[in-house]
């Protein structure tokens, strides 16, 4: 049987995720987003990358190890610390936002399809960038998460807790 496989990418904004998931109550599973996003037999999983800041080089370590045990391609920064003026309180921030453009772009000619979990709108132009070269983008995010510029830029938009029941995490 010859049928046309839509050649999907994943990118998973790890931290931008972790906030969205804990704003919701609800935590996802990596191995179900897997699954639930290549459950169709006409699409196949080229990349699917994960990005997370640390605190120091063995922090998430078990964590890493099993997004690496599942397939994916793991890409850390070690968190900085930024000072807030306004707030006078200080934040960490590992900014791993040109890290995913680089590996979208990187690897463009490998896929047709991209799911990109985040909500930050400073992807705003390299989606359109991707759909110029006939990409179909698909971002996940949640309300108040999802930066408008970046929801319009994208073919599809689909909230996080319209998945829950298929990618929630089950397991302690």
């Amino acid at each position: 049987m010859n049928f046309y496989q839509r050649r999907l990418s994943i990118f998973v904004d790890g931290n931008n995720m972790f906030y969205a998931q804990q704003k919701n109550n609800w935590f996802f599973d990596p191995r179900r987003v897997l699954d639930y996003f290549t459950c169709d037999p006409t699409v196949r999983l080229i990349n699917a990358f994960w990005y997370t800041g640390l605190k120091d080089s063995q922090d998430q370590r078990g964590f890493r190890d099993a997004l690496i045990s599942l397939g994916y391609t793991v890409r850390t920064k070690i968190l900085k610390e930024y000072y807030d003026d306004v707030s006078g309180r200080y934040s960490q921030k590992a900014n791993l936002d040109i890290e995913i453009v680089v590996d979208m772009f990187n690897t463009v000619d490998q896929y047709d399809q991209v799911i990109l979990f985040s909500g930050d709108g400073d992807f705003e132009r390299a989606i359109e960038l991707l759909r110029s070269k006939n990409t179909h983008i698909t971002v996940v995010s949640t309300e108040g998460m999802i930066a408008r510029e970046l929801r319009n830029a994208t073919d599809c938009y689909i909230d996080l807790n319209n998945l829950r029941a298929d990618i929630e995490k089950t397991e302690p």
